[in-house]
């Protein structure tokens, strides 16, 4: 029996320290592969906590960021400030008028996720379907001759074996309708195996790096096809839910990054490309000030339940639907427009499952007394998320860098822009964590608080051999 698939929590998230120095291009290195979500905060002064990823990508030469503390709609800084390259070991950032990345004397903290990574796959299932003319459509999805993000890196099958595909050979061209169109047939980094309509027939292609917009075609008819847009940033394009998204997932490590457009009004689905139910879920518009809305499957029962990101409040019932009609399954999350999601506007999800030996999301109960409530995660934590949810009480997030001994002492407060503090309450053990403290933000007597954790070792791993305790 195995004990994990993960021997080695650093390969997909890792806390990296780095100190500012006021120049436009600090190398900040170590985190061991190539980071797709990185939330940052100056630890020494009052700043906002900063979330930058490979799906949204840049605006001019600095990554987008969010403000995990604040409402404020998605921006990037201008000239050479703030987060400006990522690369194989880490990203570099840098400073002209703001503290948020990289003031001289000022220490940072920075949690990096890898998501899809650098070189995804994806498998669509092509049929041709009657739609004002034949038109080919991906896994079923509703619309015909849709608009497909592909990633820079990525590989991606299109399966023709159904057999609506007999006669439709599905190609890839730099015009638009292909060889219908006055074009010619593109065929860097493409193969093709079979007979469209037969057993394992199929059109595959590797994006090239600095491809340019293709367009798909049917090779013996016009008029099936649609525009494939190649792009740098991160994410595939994914059929799954009612709403076409952009997703960049890592189904071993439980994570994915999502990005689509809210419907103008009601319930909705996306899919989010993990194997299992997001157990955890933050959405945030990124056009408008709108909070961010949390999901978190140990407290929310219902579809009209949330927790707010930036907000110390308890766990709330919505008038409407939050999350759709229906909490998230494998496949697909649910969401309202104009209650968990803005209307008709871009937003970003960031969505996170258990998996065991690695990430664990769960609840506990406070006990209220120095001895600690324990809290069980079959791992030594390197990051612990924490939220009360039955009355008010800030996040609270620790990690195994800033205190690489126990008793663990500093802490920040996601839900706002205070620098680090510090107070020795709590232990960080090699098979989970316990709060050693009557606070109210983390232990407060028969109070309800959710917690995230990543790992830094399995308790035991893939060969049966036990962690250390710290």
């Amino acid at each position: 029996m195995a004990y994990t698939t993960i021997d080695d929590p650093t390969i997909f998230f890792n806390t990296v320290l780095y100190a500012g120095d006021n120049s436009t291009s600090n190398a900040i290195t170590g985190v061991g592969f190539q980071p797709d979500w990185i939330w940052l905060k100056n630890r020494s002064a009052t700043s906002s906590q900063l979330f930058q990823d490979q799906v949204r990508g840049k605006s001019g030469s600095n990554y987008l960021y969010l403000q995990g503390n604040d409402t404020a709609a998605e921006a990037a800084q201008g000239d050479d400030d703030g987060l400006n390259t990522i690369g194989s070991d880490g990203f570099t950032v840098g400073y002209t008028n703001s503290v948020g990345w990289n003031a001289s004397g000022n220490n940072y903290v920075s949690w990096n996720w890898l998501a899809g990574g650098t070189a995804p796959s994806q498998t669509y299932t092509v049929k041709v379907v009657s739609d004002s003319g034949n038109k080919y459509r991906f896994d079923d999805f509703g619309t015909s001759a849709v608009t497909l993000d592909l990633q820079e890196g990525g590989t991606y099958t299109f399966d023709q074996s159904d057999s609506s595909n007999s006669g439709h050979p599905l190609r890839f061209s730099t015009t638009s309708d292909g060889t219908h169109g006055g074009g010619s047939e593109y065929t860097t980094g493409v193969t093709t195996t079979g007979t469209p309509g037969s057993s394992g027939a199929k059109t595959v292609i590797t994006v090239a790096a600095s491809a340019p917009t293709l367009y798909y075609y049917c090779s013996v008819h016009s008029g099936m096809g649609g525009q494939a847009n190649t792009n740098s940033t991160f994410g595939s394009s994914n059929f799954s839910g009612s709403v076409q998204s952009t997703v960049s997932a890592n189904s071993t490590a439980g994570l994915s990054i999502v990005t689509a457009t809210t419907p103008s009004s009601g319930n909705y689905t996306t899919g989010h490309g993990l194997s299992s139910a997001p157990e955890m879920i933050w959405s945030k518009g990124r056009d408008s000030s709108i909070y961010w809305s949390v999901f978190a499957s140990p407290v929310v029962d219902t579809n009209r339940k949330y927790l707010q990101l930036s907000s110390t409040n308890a766990l709330a019932t919505s008038g409407g639907d939050m999350w759709g009609s229906a909490l998230p399954t494998s496949s697909v999350v649910g969401l309202s427009a104009g209650n968990s999601s803005p209307a008709s506007e871009s937003f970003v999800l960031y969505c996170f499952h258990s998996v065991k030996g690695y990430s664990k999301i769960g609840k506990f109960t406070g006990n209220g007394n120095a001895n600690g409530t324990f809290v069980y995660t079959g791992f030594k934590p390197a990051y612990v998320f924490v939220k009360k949810t039955s009355s008010t009480g800030h996040w609270v997030l620790i990690d195994n860098k800033r205190d690489p001994f126990n008793v663990t002492s500093n802490y920040l407060l996601p839900d706002n822009d205070t620098q680090e503090a510090s107070f020795t309450d709590r232990d960080l053990l090699s098979n989970g964590f316990k709060m050693r403290n009557s606070n109210t933000d983390r232990n407060d007597s028969g109070a309800t608080y959710i917690y995230m954790a990543f790992a830094e070792s399995p308790f035991v791993n893939s060969n049966g051999v036990p962690t250390n305790a710290r």
